[in-house]
């Protein structure tokens, strides 16, 4: 991806309708749309890709939900962060292939599924990002200690008889990534690379899955063009043409496109 080529064209925009918890970020190639999170209270946003709510659907029987990802097939992956817990969502979409009206979405309607990441706390289940291609969840974990797990066989457990595995992958963290917490992670199915955000740092880092950083972006004050820099960055994601999404707390919509030579 080369992350020093990207420079911000939609700075600290802020998502009407939301006024605190904006969380994890992801983009749906189905609906051309992004999909968002908050916690306070748990919904699910759909977002157009100028940072507009076109539906919001509330996540009940949901408990501090921190994260989602896009996973194909119709279907997100909702990450509730002290529990642990992944949970596979069917996108509420018609008989027409429309997004649903807004309704709520129970819990006790979907599988899940819970990793064991230590102690339930504030610093559990942080990022989620699915490579469609290989069937790989990766998983963050803020810190205390910062965490990268592979979840391998996702998909083809759901469609039956096939266990999952966890690949730990936090030493290549440990060793590599210079940022002091992990806030989401996006996998860029083009070049096969891991955008890891930071929030505390103010950092994207791009690393192979194999632990090897190819480039970072600083989102600071004057960098990228930021007029600030992002206050609490807690969502990233990347969409089929190439534009990368920041989300922040409270409620600040970021869009950034690569600089042309």
């Amino acid at each position: 991806m080369w992350l020093p080529g990207y420079r911000v064209e939609l700075d600290a925009k802020a998502v009407p309708g939301v006024d605190n918890n904006l969380s994890g970020l992801t983009f749906d190639p189905d609906l051309n749309l992004l999909w968002a999170v908050t916690n306070g209270p748990n919904e699910l946003l759909a977002l157009s890709r100028d940072g507009d709510v076109e539906r919001r659907y509330s996540l009940d029987g949901f408990h501090d939900v921190e994260a989602v990802s896009y996973a194909g097939n119709g279907q997100l992956v909702i990450a509730e962060e002290r529990r642990q817990s992944l949970v596979i969502v069917d996108i509420p979409i018609d008989e027409y292939g429309k997004l649903s009206p807004d309704r709520p979405l129970s819990l006790d309607q979907y599988s899940a599924l819970t990793l064991a990441l230590g102690k339930e706390d504030n610093k559990g289940l942080e990022g989620l990002a699915y490579d469609l291609k290989g069937d790989r969840l990766f998983v963050t974990k803020e810190r205390d200690p910062r965490q990268l797990l592979e979840v391998s066989g996702l998909r083809a457990s759901l469609e039956g008889g096939v266990s999952l595995h966890v690949r730990d992958m936090s030493n290549l963290v440990k060793d590599k990534v210079f940022a002091t917490d992990l806030s989401s992670v996006v996998f860029d199915q083009q070049s096969g690379h891991l955008i890891l955000l930071s929030d505390e740092s103010k950092l994207l880092i791009e690393m192979t899955d194999e632990g090897k950083v190819v480039s970072f972006r600083s989102l600071a004050r004057g960098f990228a063009g930021l007029l600030k820099g992002i206050p609490q960055a807690e969502g990233v994601t990347i969409d089929d043409e190439g534009y990368l999404y920041v989300v922040s707390e409270p409620n600040l919509f970021y869009r950034f496109t690569r600089e042309t030579d």
